[in-house]
């Protein structure tokens, strides 16, 4: 969908799977220190919405996703995944429940398979499954923003700030009124600073939560039951991820930041040194300069001088080896 906020003077659209949203509003570096002192909003309205209402949604859901879910309180934001069979990672939610529903937005696309797979997994369960995306419009607000929430708006909040499902219709008023907007440009450099993993970008086909640290905010290892739990539980206790994530300072002399699948090698064996991992987003950050989130093979020394293509990378730990 294309948002109506595109309209905004300056507003640029994002490319890819993020387009219908402003990728800036034309100060990237203005938005992000905006976001980061609590101030103004990010159009996430291209974000799939999974409603999910019926007495049994909570037991249901827990029975699917990698959370612990079945006594969520109301109001209390969480994050879980839907896993292959094989323990690899296909659909990640950002969870609250409300008292009657459970809301959950997605990345954009996705919500249709998500759907698909939550339908065919009812069963006897008294649970009923919407596609709410043409109706809802997510709003993100930072932490520590003091603007106000309409009534009856149900939010998402946590560390990082507050997600609105925000009725599409008042998204233009909204906004009016919300200002200054930030594009998601703004967003993902500081979804990089923080450590997050997102869907697509840092997961491929293979991809385990392992990996990517999202064992503990999306990963409950106390619970089982669900699809992919077996693998989870053995890579916990008996082995390791083959990948890890990591946090990269590049430097900043070059003009172009790589892409994201860009080839990562150790310095010290030149250009037809070995493949040790790729750039799974890079942004250009307005206190930390051009820096990414990238996965790496897991046994990498941690000191080891990396280049991105010609551009030299120093790693900072995430996950660790």
């Amino acid at each position: 969908m294309k948002s109506p906020l595109l309209s905004l003077p300056g507003a640029v659209s994002a490319e890819g799977v993020d387009e219908g949203v402003a990728a800036h509003y034309g100060d990237l570096f203005r938005e992000q220190r905006a976001l980061a002192d609590g101030a103004g909003f990010v159009d996430l309205s291209h974000r799939g919405v999974v409603a999910v209402t019926g007495e049994d949604r909570l037991s249901w859901l827990h029975l699917l996703l990698t959370q612990h879910v079945s006594e969520l309180p109301v109001g209390e934001a969480t994050e879980a995944l839907i896993l292959s069979a094989h323990g690899h990672i296909e659909h990640a939610l950002y969870l609250v429940d409300d008292g009657t529903t459970v809301w959950a937005h997605v990345e954009p696309g996705t919500q249709e398979a998500l759907i698909a797979y939550l339908e065919s997994m009812k069963f006897f369960y008294r649970v009923e499954v919407a596609d709410r995306t043409a109706d809802f419009a997510v709003v993100h607000l930072p932490a520590g923003s003091i603007a106000e929430v309409p009534d009856g708006v149900v939010v998402r909040e946590t560390a990082y700030g507050r997600d609105l499902f925000l009725p599409r219709a008042d998204l233009e008023s909204y906004a009016a009124k919300s200002g200054p907007a930030a594009g998601l440009l703004a967003y993902e450099a500081l979804r990089v600073e923080h450590h997050r993993p997102r869907l697509g970008f840092e997961t491929d086909h293979r991809t385990i939560p392992h990996e990517l640290g999202w064992i503990g905010t999306a990963v409950h290892l106390q619970k089982g039951c669900y699809r992919g739990q077996e693998t989870v539980a053995r890579v916990q206790n008996l082995g390791k991820p083959p990948r890890r994530l990591v946090f990269l300072h590049l430097d900043g002399s070059e003009v172009h930041l790589p892409p994201h699948g860009a080839e990562i090698r150790v310095a010290d064996e030149g250009a037809d040194g070995r493949k040790i991992g790729f750039v799974t987003t890079s942004v250009r950050h307005f206190e930390l300069g051009p820096v990414a989130l990238a996965l790496v093979k897991r046994n990498l020394p941690a000191d080891a001088r990396l280049v991105v293509g010609e551009t030299a990378a120093a790693q900072e730990v995430i996950v660790e080896p």
